[in-house]
């Protein structure tokens, strides 16, 4: 457990993420800090899991790192996520932690808010989530899914379907009708690009909007959709357009002293929820998918589950509750490849950890990967097994050893959105075909920054 050192209050000394910690605050804990300039950046670039789990074996779970330009202390383990999830004693700021990676890209979104702030604004937010919205998104998940799985079926004879850049564009056109309400225009594929470039850019080596860099192209995407974003508010605000879709509840969402949030901060909230259940939902479909090509006794636990549920009709809001297979075999694919697979903060006060002393100011980092992997939690990690989830396992276990969606007051907003997209899903992919790999596919994914598989996961459906 952490106990705090006697501070003052350190917001009067570490107020932004540009403030430098001296190196030699962190020089105690065991570590290293790679080549000069870079650091460990391209080592943790070219194999972030491998380098902490090399880090981890020789250092233990407390070690130092130099990595995009500065200095962090990694915390490994379930009680490491507690500490830094939970935040019981408010010490550990996500802005300050994201701000390297994301300040340029996806600024003042709602990952990137601490204490009373964060609180005001998820509360204002959450009205999108309620059940009447959910429900309105549940009709366009439905209606979008049916459609698209209907036409993947012919794309076999070309070597099977690519399965990331198919459910990408999927997620993008449902994004457009249940998150905005409208039908993309021609501006889609460069809304799509935005999304990709900004993405790509919060883990590249060059953090300067330098010309021709992906920093810069990453800094034009996020300009043309501030530009977009603010159009449609202003838009939606003068009554046009207004519906139940997600970004029409973000546009009227008061404070709690009852006034329209501003502009600009419904703006950086949906470019960040937008990213958020753009790549995320489909790196953790993707996830799913790949399992059940690999494990056809799993796919058929699971489509018998979806038949028993629906009777061969569109599922229901009301029975997303029944796939409880369908959400075990979710569960253990967010656990084998989450989608956010290490999440940054930086500690406002002194505290300590596993023996070590953390000073304020420093970058603190947990790694959702490696605890998803380890043993001590999960044995034979590396095998599919949703059973796991039965209501008994996860009792037994430490509640922090499972965290894909973050905890704490930072749970991810939009979970049970994206519990919901992907049993539509599943609902309509197992009810219509098998699932098995393609030849020749691979199994090896980009790790970084949100997993996807290298050659987009060609799997071949076919009709039962």
């Amino acid at each position: 457990m952490a106990t705090l050192a006697a501070q003052p209050p350190a917001e009067t000394r570490f107020t932004h993420w540009t403030q430098r910690l001296d190196p030699s605050a962190v020089a105690h804990i065991p570590g290293e800090g790679g080549p000069p300039l870079v650091g460990n950046t391209l080592r943790m670039l070219a194999d972030p899991h491998g380098f902490a789990e090399r880090m981890i074996s020789t250092y233990g779970p407390v070690y130092r790192n130099r990595a995009f330009g500065g200095w962090a202390v990694m915390l490994a383990g379930a009680e490491a996520n507690e500490l830094v999830l939970f935040d019981r004693d408010k010490i550990f700021s996500s802005e300050q932690g994201w701000g390297p990676l994301l300040d340029r890209l996806f600024p003042r979104g709602l990952m990137l808010l601490d204490f009373d702030k964060h609180r005001a604004d998820r509360r204002a937010l959450s009205v999108a989530f309620k059940p009447e919205p959910m429900r309105h998104y549940m009709g366009a998940l439905n209606r979008g899914i049916a459609e698209a799985v209907a036409q993947w079926g012919g794309q076999n004879a070309t070597g099977g379907l690519r399965f990331y850049p198919a459910i990408k564009q999927l997620s993008l056109d449902l994004a457009a009708e249940s998150f905005l309400g409208l039908p993309w225009g021609p501006e889609a594929d460069r809304i799509n690009r935005a999304f990709v470039d900004m993405v790509a850019a919060s883990v590249t080596p060059v953090r300067r909007a330098l010309p021709f860099t992906q920093m810069k192209r990453g800094v034009d995407g996020r300009a043309f959709l501030v530009d977009y974003f603010t159009r449609e508010v202003v838009r939606r605000r003068a009554g046009e357009g207004l519906g139940q879709d997600m970004f029409s509840q973000f546009a009227t969402a008061t404070d709690d002293a009852g006034q329209l949030l501003p502009v600009d901060a419904v703006v950086d909230h949906m470019n960040f929820l937008m990213m958020a259940a753009h790549d995320t939902i489909t790196s953790s479909a993707t996830g799913l998918v790949s399992q059940l090509a690999k494990h056809p006794e799993w796919q058929e636990k699971l489509r018998a589950e979806v038949i028993a549920v629906t009777g061969g009709r569109d599922l229901a809001y009301e029975d997303i509750g029944k796939l409880e297979l369908t959400e075990m075999a979710f569960k253990e694919a967010l656990r084998m490849i989450p989608p956010v697979p290490s999440l940054p903060r930086r500690a406002l006060r002194d505290f300590e950890f596993g023996g070590y002393r953390i000073p304020a100011g420093a970058g603190v980092g947990i790694n959702v990967h490696w605890t998803h992997h380890s043993p001590e939690y999960w044995p034979e990690p590396e095998r599919f097994d949703p059973l796991r989830f039965t209501r008994e396992a996860e009792k037994a276990r430490h509640k922090y050893a499972w965290v894909p969606f973050g905890g704490g007051a930072h749970m991810c907003l939009g979970l049970h959105f994206a519990y919901m997209q992907v049993k539509v899903l599943m609902a309509q992919l197992l009810a219509r075909y098998s699932i098995a790999p393609a030849e020749g596919a691979s199994s090896e994914w980009q790790a970084w920054p949100i997993p996807k598989p290298r050659d987009g996961l060609p799997v071949v459906l076919t009709p039962i």
